[in-house]
């Protein structure tokens, strides 16, 4: 039976990641067909010398640090919140949150540009790094929920029985114990962002592009190897945030067991 079972993981492994296998050998290929016709990095050398990228990863990066801390503490400070609601107004509150996760992008992109249409909020950076936020608001709330089940409450509240001020307590008990989930939910907005392409389509501005976005319009206008170097850089850059994110959350495991 555990043949069976390698053999049923390992097909769907090859199912999700050979597309982005091939996908990563063809940003090596010497040629702009589908065809292999020797190895090269030029396509490589073409992005980082393309002021039109370079542009839209700046824009990527700059409205995924932005979008991901502001979203970490919002998150943060409403998970706690939620933490200490009782009865049907957590249930409730907990509900509410879910809703933007479990609503399709497209509709989320529509909504938020409705709204900045009505508030009149000019489309641009700003509203780019607001409807960013907005989506990734709930991951960090279910990410740093968990953590503050786990903690022990009495301790805060010894904190402040000893004299420490709330600010300070929450920095020296609380903060610590929940880390690894805030760190958790800090990476999950920090890869939505750089991944998002339907709620940037529809909220961003004339000029300003991200990634994602940039690499639609380059692939209406034909096939072009560049756009599989792009692809590949962006897929790395996700797989060390996770990567490293998940080293953190091991070592704040490992250190907490320590304890």
């Amino acid at each position: 039976m555990k043949w069976i079972k390698r053999s049923y993981l390992s097909l769907i492994l090859l199912i999700m990641y050979a597309p982005v296998a091939v996908l990563m050998i063809f940003s090596f290929n010497d040629s702009k067909l589908p065809i292999w016709k020797g190895f090269t990095t030029d396509w490589y050398t073409r992005v980082f010398s393309d002021t039109g990228i370079q542009q839209a990863l700046l824009y990527t990066l700059t409205v995924a640090v932005v979008s991901s801390l502001v979203a970490t503490v919002i998150g943060t400070l409403a998970a706690m919140g939620i933490h200490r609601m009782t009865g049907w107004q957590k249930r409730l509150a907990i509900n509410v949150t879910y809703i933007p996760m479990l609503s399709p992008d497209i509709v989320i992109g529509i909504s938020l540009m409705m709204l900045f249409n009505v508030l009149h909020i000019p489309f641009g950076l700003p509203s780019l790094i607001i409807s960013h936020i907005t989506f990734s608001i709930p991951y960090v709330i279910f990410a740093v929920m968990p953590k503050l089940k786990q903690m022990n409450y009495n301790l805060y509240e010894a904190a402040l029985d000893l004299g420490a001020t709330p600010g300070y307590a929450f920095k020296k008990v609380i903060l610590p114990e929940i880390m690894p989930g805030v760190l958790s939910g800090t990476f999950i907005a920090f890869t939505l962002s750089i991944d998002d392409f339907v709620v940037s389509f529809f909220n961003t501005g004339a000029g300003v592009d991200t990634l994602p976005i940039k690499i639609y319009a380059m692939a209406r206008k034909g096939v072009n190897p560049t756009i599989n170097a792009v692809s590949t850089l962006m897929f790395a850059t996700i797989i060390i945030v996770l990567l490293v994110s998940n080293i953190k959350a091991n070592q704040k495991v490992k250190e907490a067991k320590m304890e």
